[in-house]
C-alpha cells in the first residue's frame, strides 16, 4: 500500500468518523442522526459489501456529515446474503444501535426478509441498498420501505431486445444462483428475449457460493447461441475461470452483477473471453455525462485502491442513501412523531442521480434510466462497460399496465415460461 493510499484513506476516514465531532461542537447540542449500514461484508459478496459502504459513505461526504446542525453518524452491520443474516444485522441496527434509518441490504433475498422485518418498526425509516428482488416492493410491500435503486427485471431493460436484434441470438441457456434476485433478473431479460421469439432451452440453479461448476459446465448443450450467466462476485469468478479452462467458447450474455466492476477487476483466464459480453443494468462505466463523470472521480479520488470504476454496488448504496439525507434535509432533520413528516417527504421525492433522474411509483419503487453495455477493453488494458443504449425512465411494470403484469404472476425458477411471456396481453 503506498503512502498517498494510506493518506486518502486516513483523510477519508478522519472526515467521515469527524463528521459527528464537527457538526455537534457547532451545532448548539443537537442529536446525531444516526444511519445504519448494511451490506454483505463476508461470504461471496464480501468485494461487493465493501463497495457498497463505500457508496454511504460518499453520500455522507457530500452532505458535510451533517444535516441542519445535526451530526451523522454512520453504524455498520454485516450479512452474507442470507435473510436470516440480513434480519440479525437489521435487527441489531435498530434495535441495539438504535438507528434512526437503515440503508440496506444488498442480496434479493435479504431484501425481502428486511422488508419484512421494517414491517414491525413502521416509525423507522428503510432505504433499500442494492438488493433487486422484484418482489420487495411489487407485492405487499412496507410502507416504511423504499427503492431508489430500482429493480433485477428493470435492470434488464434493452438486453433482451439487443441480443435478438443485434447479437442475432435466438436460443439460450441460462447458469444461475438460485434465490430470488437472480430470478428477477432472468424474467427481466426473457421478457423481451422470449416476446421477440427467443428460446431459453436450460436453466441450471446453483446455491451461493458454489465452487465447482464441472457438472453444470458439462451439461451445457451445443445447439445454444449463447449462456446467460447470473453470477455474482466470486461465483461468477469462479465459474468464469472454470468456463475457460474446461475450453467452453458460447458467447455470454451477462447479468447486471457477472461483468460488473466487481467481477472485471478480478485476475483470471476469462478476461479475453468477457470482451463484447452484452449486459445490461443502472449503470455504465462509459457513460458520457458530467453527474457520472463527477462521481467517478470522487469516487477514485476517495478510494484509490478500489475499482477503476465504482461498481453497481457503490452507486445503488450511494444513490439511496442520498434520498434519505435528501429528505432529512428538507424536513431539518425532524424524526419526531414516528418519522412521519420524513417518510412523506420520501414518497414524492425525485432527483438527479450520477445516472439520471429517479423518481418513485405507488410502492415506493424507482422509475429511472437504465443501460444496455458490452464489455470493451481501455487503452492501459482495465475492462469496461461500454453503452451501447439508454433506456429511458424504466417502470417496475416494464411499461405494462399493473395488473396486466401482475398477472404473470410471482417470478420463479420456472415462472414466467416464454410462452407465458409471448402470450400476455393477447
Amino acid at each position: 500500500m503506498t503512502i498517498k493510499t494510506i493518506l486518502n484513506r486516513l483523510a477519508l476516514a478522519i472526515g467521515i468518523a469527524g463528521f459527528a465531532v464537527s457538526a455537534g461542537a457547532s451545532a448548539a447540542g443537537k442529536a446525531p442522526i444516526r444511519i445504519g449500514g448494511l451490506a454483505t461484508l463476508e461470504g461471496a459478496f464480501a468485494v461487493d459489501g465493501k463497495d457498497a459502504m463505500r457508496g454511504i459513505e460518499m453520500a455522507i461526504e457530500e452532505f458535510g456529515g451533517e444535516i441542519d446542525g445535526h451530526p451523522i453518524k454512520l453504524v455498520k452491520a454485516s450479512s452474507d446474503a442470507s435473510p436470516n443474516s440480513a434480519v440479525d444485522a437489521a435487527r441489531k441496527l435498530i434495535e441495539q444501535e438504535d438507528v434512526d434509518i437503515l440503508v440496506g441490504p444488498l442480496s434479493g433475498s435479504e431484501g425481502l426478509a428486511v422488508k419484512d422485518y421494517a414491517k414491525k418498526h413502521p416509525g423507522k425509516t428503510f432505504l433499500n441498498g442494492s438488493s433487486a428482488a422484484q418482489d420487495t416492493t411489487l407485492r405487499d410491500p412496507a410502507r416504511n420501505f423504499y427503492r431508489f435503486s430500482t429493480d433485477g427485471a428493470q435492470w434488464m431493460a434493452g438486453l433482451g431486445d439487443y441480443v435478438y436484434k443485434q447479437k442475432g441470438y435466438r436460443k439460450v441457456a441460462v447458469v444461475s444462483e438460485d434465490y430470488s434476485f437472480p430470478y428477477t433478473q432472468v424474467f427481466g431479460f426473457a421478457y423481451e428475449f422470449c416476446r421477440n421469439g427467443g428460446e431459453i432451452s436450460h436453466k441450471y440453479w446453483v446455491p451461493i457460493g458454489n465452487k465447482d461448476y464441472s457438472a453444470v459446465i458439462t451439461r451445457l448443450p451445443e445447439d445454444i447461441d449463447a449462456i446467460y450467466v447470473m453470477l455474482g462476485g466470486s461465483d461468477a469468478v469462479n465459474f468464469l475461470t472454470q468456463y475457460r479452462q474446461y475450453g467452453g467458447s458460447k458467447p455470454m450474455i451477462g447479468s447486471s452483477v457477472t461483468v460488473d466492476q466487481t467481477v472485471l477487476s478480478s485476475k483470471g483466464p476469462f478476461k479475453q473471453y468477457v470482451l463484447g459480453t452484452a449486459s445490461a443494468g443502472p449503470i455504465a462505466d462509459s457513460w458520457d455525462n458530467p453527474e457520472w463523470a463527477s462521481f467517478v472521480k470522487r469516487y477514485q479520488k476517495a478510494y484509490p485502491d478500489g475499482f477503476p470504476s465504482p461498481s453497481l454496488f457503490a452507486e445503488t448504496y450511494y444513490v439511496n442513501a442520498k434520498a434519505a439525507l435528501l429528505a432529512l434535509r428538507q424536513v431539518g432533520g425532524d424524526l419526531s412523531d414516528g418519522q412521519k413528516q420524513l417518510q412523506k417527504t420520501l414518497d414524492s421525492l425525485s432527483f438527479q442521480t450520477p445516472t439520471g433522474h429517479v423518481a418513485l411509483d405507488e410502492n415506493r419503487e424507482g422509475i429511472s434510466n437504465n443501460f444496455v453495455t458490452v464489455v470493451a477493453k481501455k487503452p492501459n488494458g482495465d475492462l469496461y462497460n461500454k453503452v451501447v443504449a439508454v433506456k429511458k425512465d424504466v417502470d417496475q411494470t416494464l411499461g405494462m399496465k399493473r395488473d396486466a403484469f401482475l398477472e404473470l404472476g410471482k417470478v420463479g425458477r420456472n415462472s414466467p415460461t416464454c410462452e407465458d411471456l409471448r402470450n400476455v396481453g393477447k
